[in-house]
């Protein structure tokens, strides 16, 4: 074996090694992130109250912008016909 040919297996091993010991350590890392994540009862409560309580808050909103809407069409439709008026005379 030639100089070059072992310059380039103990580099192959080493960067092989790197690259095990760093997805076992990324994957180590993942299994401990999704652990980590686990709530209690109560905070997943209060957040469907929330929820709940927006949700409440986007119908209301909705409700009044058609409330809005239907008035502006009305008061669009009394204009146009009181131009039409206008234009007859």
């Amino acid at each position: 074996m030639s100089r070059y040919e072992a310059i380039v297996a103990v580099f192959g091993i080493i960067f092989g090694t790197a690259s095990f010991v760093g997805v076992a350590i990324a994957i180590a890392w993942g299994v401990k992130g999704r652990k980590g994540v686990v709530t209690d009862g109560g905070a997943m409560a209060r957040v469907d109250q929330r929820l709940e309580r927006m949700e409440q808050a986007i119908d209301a909103m909705a409700v009044e912008m058609e409330r809005v809407s239907e008035g502006q069409r009305f008061t669009t439709r009394l204009i146009a016909e009181q131009s039409g008026e206008k234009l007859k005379a």
